[in-house]
């Protein structure tokens, strides 16, 4: 098993559920960049995520 050398850039939090998921996104010193209750489809996934 392979662990992290470095602190990863941002941290992602997903509660997934059948017709909704939420999403949290941190950055390294903890500061709240996303933090939505979104579709669960991969179009809304994939945009809230890109940079």
């Amino acid at each position: 098993m392979n662990f992290f050398t470095q602190q990863p850039k941002h941290y992602c939090g997903i509660d997934l559920q059948a017709k909704a998921m939420y999403v949290c996104i941190l950055d390294q010193a903890g500061t709240l960049l996303v933090h939505k209750n979104l579709p669960t489809t991969p179009e809304a996934f994939l945009r809230i995520i890109a940079p």
